[in-house]
C-alpha cells in the first residue's frame, strides 16, 4: 500500500512539468530504440549470412571411404570400399544431431543433346540431397525414391548445363539427353547456386538417381575422370573373332561375346555389395556439427563392426573453420553496433541524473516540509528513486516501439534482412529500469540527506 502511495506521489510530481519529463526521457527513448533496431538488424544479417553459408555447404559434413595401404604405401581416400547406401539411411535415422543424409555416386562423362555436347559433374543421389544442400528446384520436379529403386533414367540439370546445352529460351523439360550413350529424360532444373567456397561452379551439374548413375553410367567407384573417354567403341565385339583353333592363345578364350556398352547399360547387374563414393550430411544447426560427427562415427563403427582401438575405415570432413570465421565476423559487427547503441543509453541516464538533481534543488522546501510532518529519509529516497525509474521505464517503452518500427522501416525501404528479437526487447526493458535506478539513486540519496530545518529555510 505504501509503495502504491509512493508511486502516485511520484506521478503527481512528474505531471507538474510534462515538457521537462518528456525531454528527459528522450535520451532513454533514443538509446533503447537504437539498441532494439541494431539488435534486430544484426540478428537479421547474421541469419542471412548463416543461410548463405549453409547454401554453400559450410554447414554440411562429407563422409568418404577410408584408405588402404600395402608395403607401407597408402593408396589414398576411397581406395577401400566401405560406404553403402544403408550407411546413409542409418545416419539419417539414428543420429539426432543430423537433419538429413544422402548417398552420392560421382562421375564425369560426356553429355549429348542434338549437335551439342558438354562434360559436367554428374551426381547420383537421392531426393534428400536437396535438403542437405538447401537447394531448390527452379522448374519441374525432383525425382522420387521410387525412381531410385527402379533405376529410372531421369535427371535434373544445373543452370550452367542448361545454358550450354539448350538454345536460349528453350525449356529442357521432357527432353532426352544422352549421358555416356545412355538416354535420360530431363524432369527438372535446379535453382542457380553460384560458385562454391572453393570457386568451382556448382551449377555445372547433372543430378540423377544414384542407382541409375551407378549401374547404367559409371559402373565403377569414384569415377571422377571422364568416363566417356574410356567407353568402348561403337563397334562392340565385332572387331574380334572368338576361335578355338589357336593352340597357344595370348589371351583367355571367350566362348561367348561380351556385352556392348548399350547392352550393359540396358541390363544392369547390381552387385551384392553396393558401394558409394561419399555421403553428404546436414547437421541440425551449426552448433550441432561436433555432436553430429561424434554420432556418425559411433553409428558407422558399429555398422562396420570395428573393434575398440581399430582405426576408422571412413573419413568425416567439415567446413567448421569457414563457418566460424563468418560467424565470428557477424558477432563482432553485432557487438560493435550494440556498443554504439549502449552509449546512447548512458547519455540518457546522465540526462535523468541531471534533471533529477535540478528537481531536488527546486523542491528543497517541499522535501523539508514532508520531513517536518513525519516523512523519513527512506520515504524521500523511495519517492525520488521511483520518479527516476518511471521516467526511465516510460522512455524505454516508447524506445522499444520506436526500435521495432525503425527495423520494420529498414526492412521495407532498404530491403535489409531483420529478425525480431524478444530477448532484446526484454533486455532493453531491464536495462532502462537499471539506468533509472543507477542514475537516479544519487539525486534521491541527496534529497533524503537534506536537513529539514535548512530545507524549510531554503529560498
Amino acid at each position: 500500500m505504501k509503495a502504491l502511495r509512493t508511486f502516485v506521489t511520484a506521478l503527481r510530481a512528474l505531471r507538474r512539468n510534462v515538457t521537462r519529463a518528456a525531454l528527459t526521457t528522450l535520451g532513454i527513448m533514443i538509446g533503447v530504440g537504437a539498441v532494439i533496431a541494431m539488435m534486430e538488424i544484426g540478428q537479421g544479417s547474421s541469419a542471412a549470412i548463416q543461410r548463405t553459408v549453409s547454401s554453400m555447404g559450410a554447414n554440411n559434413l562429407m563422409i568418404f571411404p577410408g584408405s588402404s595401404s600395402a608395403g607401407g604405401v597408402s593408396f589414398g581416400s576411397g581406395s577401400v570400399v566401405t560406404l553403402t547406401p544403408e550407411d546413409a539411411e542409418a545416419i539419417a535415422n539414428d543420429c539426432p544431431a543430423v537433419r538429413s543424409a544422402a548417398p552420392v555416386v560421382q562421375t564425369r562423362t560426356q553429355l549429348v543433346y542434338g549437335g551439342k555436347n558438354w562434360v559436367p559433374q554428374i551426381y547420383g543421389t537421392t531426393p534428400d540431397f536437396l535438403d542437405v544442400r538447401n537447394w531448390s528446384v527452379a522448374e519441374g520436379e525432383m525425382f522420387t525414391e521410387r525412381d531410385v529403386r527402379n533405376t529410372s533414367k531421369v535427371c535434373l540439370l544445373g543452370e550452367t548445363v542448361v545454358r550450354e546445352m539448350f538454345p536460349p529460351g528453350e525449356s529442357p523439360l521432357g527432353k532426352e539427353i544422352r549421358i555416356n550413350n545412355v538416354s535420360f529424360r530431363v524432369i527438372g532444373t535446379l535453382a542457380p547456386k553460384g560458385a562454391s567456397m572453393m570457386g568451382s561452379d556448382q551449377d555445372d551439374l547433372v543430378m540423377a538417381p544414384w542407382t541409375s548413375i551407378k549401374y547404367r553410367v559409371s559402373r565403377s567407384s569414384l569415377s571422377r575422370g571422364n568416363a566417356s573417354a574410356a567407353a568402348p567403341s561403337s563397334g562392340g565385339t565385332s572387331g574380334s573373332v572368338n576361335t578355338l583353333s589357336n593352340l597357344y592363345p595370348s589371351s583367355g578364350v571367350q566362348l561367348y561375346p561380351e556385352q556392348s556398352a548399350s547392352q550393359a547399360a540396358n541390363n544392369p547387374m547390381p552387385v551384392r555389395f553396393t558401394n558409394i563414393d561419399q555421403i553428404v550430411v546436414s547437421a541440425q544447426g551449426p552448433d550441432q556439427i561436433d555432436a553430429a560427427i561424434a554420432q556418425i562415427t559411433d553409428v558407422l563403427r558399429e555398422r562396420h563392426r570395428l573393434r575398440a582401438g581399430e582405426n576408422d575405415d571412413f573419413v568425416v570432413r567439415n567446413m567448421t573453420e569457414f563457418t566460424n570465421a563468418l560467424t565470428g565476423t557477424t558477432q563482432l559487427m553485432t557487438r560493435l553496433l550494440l556498443s554504439v547503441a549502449l552509449i546512447s543509453l548512458i547519455v540518457g541516464g546522465v540526462g535523468i541524473m541531471n534533471i533529477m538533481l535540478v528537481s531536488v534543488t527546486e523542491r528543497t522546501r517541499e522535501i523539508g516540509l514532508r520531513m517536518a510532518v513525519g516523512a523519513r529519509a527512506r520515504d524521500i529516497l523511495r519517492q525520488f528513486l521511483t520518479e527516476a525509474v518511471v521516467l526511465s521505464l516510460l522512455g524505454g517503452t516508447i524506445g522499444i516501439l520506436l526500435g521495432i518500427g525503425g527495423s520494420a522501416l529498414v526492412r521495407l525501404l532498404l530491403k535489409w534482412p531483420t529478425e525480431s528479437s524478444p530477448a532484446a526487447v526484454l533486455a532493453a526493458f531491464v536495462v532502462s529500469a537499471t539506468v533509472g535506478v543507477v542514475f537516479g539513486y544519487y539525486p534521491a540519496w541527496k534529497a533524503s540527506r537534506l536537513d529539514p530545518i535548512e530545507a524549510l529555510r531554503y529560498e
